[in-house]
């Protein structure tokens, strides 16, 4: 018998699901989705059977045989049929694709242990657990067992308010299968996540619940242990190797029956359910979901294949809707508002515009308004919290000389390094290149460097010389392991915690219940970045920080938006939480400009050891792109990361109504080997 084998390593020049496909024989009767291994060359490697299929009419070639069974059961139909869409729509090489869908060391044989674990309350500590067992130790995961009893919930009901109960009513009501939930910060969105849950898990049937970062929803995940018990399963990057793969393993070899609740980061995605009944997307404008490095994908648009391709629901919930997302939920009639707060709440948020031109309102600090810091103490006073939001660690950006104007610079990166005060180091916070910061100018030898801009780091040492003795925890990328943040986000709840600062990090789905006062230090940072996603990332971020207020724990809770520009549309419609207003903005800025979700895009960057060769081969590029129609072609530009350890790097960005006419474009560049390109990018740098 003959079949059509997926091979897991890259062979030739990487080819596409369709020319990607290899013919084995083999003496036995083999299942789609059966893992198996395969002579590819003089080497060994995995492959997934796809189909049978009729012995070759070509034979000038040799038929290998595949050499044994890797695993018996088959991975489940669809995610055989995700893999060829991923490969298809993304055109991402059909090796590089398939590696997605298996975890790392599938071949080896591990020792299985058995002991049952029984159902736990969840606590924080059970967030960094595969399975839900108090304090478990990455010892402890290895040896556990899922509980393979399919009604593992527990009788506790899920509250729910009249705005919930009609939400949930809409979204029953809608028929296509991907569907938007947009509720505001505080609407209770949890609780109908698990009320859906509920319904698809009393008949047997799966959940996968995408977050951006597992770490970073440790309520969330706890909420679901609460009601689902020892069925749920979080996946996370503190995993092993062989964790992962037992994990899998616990998956794949389950009963029909046996449903889980899978939560976790895009990856999740990839597990090998038999009976996937509902995916759930929280945090869904989150880049996180978008696989940056190949081979690229978005989370969103995979659920929703897979969605379709199941005939189930898949559920995007945020309280800030990527303008894409919301378009086109708003066309195709599948989206539902959630407006009001989960609980009675009768405070008020109380949301002031801080000009940072205006120094005098910056008389005590050149950070921090006047009007802020007296907040701040007055938090103190009353035993209530701060949190500051800064969307840059570490402590300077920028370092420079005054004398003659040279620029520490990365040498991988050609980008400015940036200061850390604590460590007295410059590093890049794109590679990790570190260094010690020089006591004079490199090139005239001047001990005129100065440092420009300022990073979380730098907020916290002023904040200590402002007052002293005070408790404060920072939360960013600098000290954001599972372990740290756990701890830290327990010190915050308990009060024990008197100013928090952090990065976006902190803007994630985190309830804090003695907070009273949000500090945005400069909420314009990334406004003007040379990104077409910059207005609406600058737009979430800001109102999912002010979202961490005005949860009816404070009578008057206050907002503090400090920013060079007061009177910029999405500043306005970001101090007045008007998701509306600044999506018809947007919108219609992007219909003018031919961005999505009016057109595709297509971004495409040529990599050379010298920038000459690179602007050869850009222009060279350039002119061929000219003879494609129906596209729109910008003018080459260096790239926003111009120069890696590769060389440097130069890009065009390509336009079309229809995909396809992108798609084709690409499948046409033979000539161009070396071009590397993304299409539909969530961003541009």
């Amino acid at each position: 018998m003959y079949y059509e084998v997926i091979p897991t390593t890259t062979f030739k020049k990487s080819p596409l699901f369709s020319d990607g496909l290899l013919t084995y024989s083999f003496d036995q009767n083999l299942a789609p989705g059966t893992i198996v291994s395969i002579p590819l060359g003089k080497k060994t490697a995995l492959g997934i059977i796809y189909r049978k299929t009729t012995a070759p009419t070509d034979q000038n070639f040799i038929i290998k045989s595949i050499n044994k069974i890797v695993h018996p059961i088959p991975l489940p139909n669809h995610l055989l049929k995700s893999l060829a869409w991923l490969s298809s729509y993304y055109l991402n090489p059909v090796a590089k694709t398939a590696n997605l869908f298996l975890p790392l060391g599938i071949e080896k044989n591990r020792r299985k242990k058995s002991t049952t674990t029984t159902a736990t309350t969840a606590t924080t500590t059970d967030t960094i657990s595969a399975t839900p067992v108090k304090t478990a130790t990455p010892a402890t995961i290895t040896s556990t067992t899922i509980n393979t009893t399919p009604s593992a919930t527990t009788s506790k009901q899920i509250p729910l308010n009249s705005a919930q109960k009609q939400a949930l009513t809409e979204l029953h009501k809608i028929k296509t299968h991907t569907k938007l939930l947009h509720g505001i910060t505080g609407s209770g969105k949890t609780n109908i996540y698990l009320e859906l849950a509920s319904q698809v898990f009393s008949s047997n049937q799966s959940v996968i619940l995408l977050v951006p970062e597992i770490s970073l929803t440790p309520q969330l995940v706890g909420r679901f242990q609460e009601h689902f018990g020892t069925q749920v399963i979080s996946l996370h990057s503190k995993l092993t190797e062989a964790e992962r793969h037992l994990i899998w393993q616990r998956i794949h070899e389950a009963d029909q029956s046996t449903p889980f609740v899978i939560i976790g980061p895009r990856s999740a995605l990839f597990s090998p359910l038999k009976n996937l009944g509902l995916i759930i997307i929280d945090e869904a404008h989150e880049p996180s979901f978008y696989q940056d490095t190949s081979p690229r994908y978005h989370a969103l648009r995979l659920a929703s294949f897979m969605a379709q391709t199941l005939k189930i629901d898949c559920l995007l919930g945020t309280a800030t809707p990527r303008v894409e997302d919301y378009f086109l939920a708003q066309k195709n009639h599948a989206y539902v508002a959630l407006s009001e707060k989960a609980k009675s709440i009768t405070s008020q948020t109380k949301i002031s515009l801080i000009d940072l031109k205006d120094r005098a309102l910056f008389t005590r600090n050149r950070y921090f308004s006047d009007a802020l810091l007296q907040d701040i103490e007055n938090n103190l006073k009353q035993h209530k919290q701060t949190l500051l939001f800064h969307n840059r660690r570490g402590s300077a950006p920028l370092t420079i000389c005054e004398h003659c104007g040279y620029q520490v610079l990365c040498p991988n990166c050609l980008l400015p390094l940036t200061l850390h005060s604590d460590s007295y180091q410059l590093i890049c916070h794109t590679c990790g290149h570190h260094e010690p910061v020089p006591s004079t100018c490199p090139v005239c030898h001047h001990g005129s460097l100065i440092h420009k801009g300022f990073g979380t780091k730098l907020l916290e040492s002023e904040l200590k010389k402002l007052f002293k003795s005070t408790r404060i925890a920072r939360f960013d990328a600098d000290n954001t392991t599972a372990d740290s943040l756990t701890q830290n986000f327990e010190a915050v709840k308990n009060g024990d915690i008197d100013i928090i600062i952090g990065t976006q990090t902190i803007a994630k789905g985190l309830d804090l219940p003695l907070l009273n006062t949000v500090g945005i230090v400069q909420a314009d940072a990334n406004l003007n970045l040379p990104d077409y996603a910059a207005e609406e990332r600058t737009f979430q971020l800001i109102t999912q920080v002010i979202g961490r207020v005005g949860r009816g724990h404070n009578d008057i809770n206050h907002v503090f938006l400090q920013t060079f520009q007061p009177e910029h549309p999405v500043i306005l419609a970001a101090k007045s939480l008007d998701y509306a207003k600044f999506a018809d903005y947007l919108l219609k800025k992007r219909q003018l400009s031919h961005l999505p979700p009016f057109f595709y895009l297509l971004r495409i960057s040529i990599v050379k050891k010298t920038e000459e060769l690179t602007i050869k081969k850009i222009m060279s590029l350039h002119r061929t792109l000219k003879k494609f129609p129906d596209v729109y072609l910008s003018a080459p530009t260096p790239s926003f990361h111009e120069y890696t350890p590769s060389g440097y790097s130069w890009q065009i960005i390509v336009k079309a109504k229809k995909r396809d006419s992108l798609t084709h474009l690409i499948e046409s560049l033979d000539q161009y080997p070396e071009i590397r390109f993304a299409i539909d990018p969530p961003s541009l740098i």
